[in-house]
């Protein structure tokens, strides 16, 4: 039960203090289930990520599922689910109450402007280890490059990036260019 409710409460607390989506969430997960409970390792929560863009739904609710399933099966799942939108559905509960009287004044505006550029230091600091953790040889670096230039320079669809890049793994691994 302890540990049921210790990944409740994990997830609730990364809902409360993620702001910007799925993507900022990522340096706190890393933390919290990668290095402080070990629930995920480096590469799971990479492939985590990866899965949850191309599933539909929330990518923050899709990465708590699968960390939640994998840890404590179909109940873990649920726990985190509910736990990492809980903080969400009160928070966006009370400000529904009262946004109209807030939304105007400028040290509100400009309190969640401070807040916006936060959440683009975070999703850096996460790209940053995400690519330490999942560039490892010249074949990797080299799909990196392409999608990463398709993506900046074509708006190339994420979930073709995915698939595409799970292809050139399985061939660049057939060939013997990467290891298993």
């Amino acid at each position: 039960m302890k540990e049921f409710l210790d990944l409740y409460f994990t997830f609730f607390k990364l809902g409360a203090v993620t702001f910007g989506g799925g993507y900022a969430m990522l340096p706190i997960l890393q933390r919290e289930v990668v290095e402080k409970k070990h629930w995920a390792t480096e590469e799971e929560l990479v492939d985590y990520y990866a899965i949850g863009q191309c599933t539909p739904g929330v990518i923050a609710v899709n990465v708590a599922t699968f960390i939640g399933r994998k840890y404590r099966g179909i109940l873990g799942g649920i726990l985190t689910t509910l736990g990492v939108v809980s903080p969400s559905v009160i928070i966006i509960s009370i400000i529904a109450a009262v946004i109209n009287n807030f939304a105007d004044i400028l040290w509100v505006q400009n309190a969640l402007g401070g807040i916006r550029v936060c959440v683009c230091v975070f999703i850096f600091n996460s790209v940053v280890k995400l690519f330490h953790s999942a560039v490892k040889d010249k074949a990797t670096l080299a799909i990196y490059l392409v999608l990463f230039a398709a993506a900046v320079f074509f708006n190339f669809s994420p979930i073709y990036s995915v698939i595409i890049a799970g292809v050139l793994g399985l061939v660049f691994t057939k060939m013997g260019v990467r290891g298993k």
